[in-house]
């Protein structure tokens, strides 16, 4: 069996290249893949979690993350396209006022 520190490494990992990519990228559409990568090392932090206590928890809590990381890509796609047929750019720099 697998301790449970390897899979908080990795998770933490995962955690630490979503953070990178979020930080680092000039491209909304590479922002958002990032932080779907931050939200899936934190669905293994959950599952890891409820494994070594012996319950559903973390899988009930990793569903509802999955959810709202599903509606999260929805929006966060529509959005983006909108912002490139108004700018023609994906680049965050561009998207400075709200007015359009």
């Amino acid at each position: 069996m697998v301790p449970l520190g390897h899979y908080l490494f990795l998770s933490a990992v995962l955690f630490a290249v979503g953070t990178v990519g979020v930080f680092l990228r000039r491209n909304v559409i590479t922002v958002l893949l990032s932080i779907e990568v931050m939200l899936n090392a934190v669905n293994l932090a959950f599952i890891a979690f409820g494994r070594f206590q012996g319950s559903v928890h973390g899988q009930v809590i990793m569903f509802f993350v999955v959810t709202v990381a599903a509606a999260e890509a929805a929006v966060g796609l529509a959005l983006a396209i909108a912002l490139f047929r108004h700018r023609e750019s994906l680049n965050p720099d561009a998207f400075t006022s709200l007015k359009w």
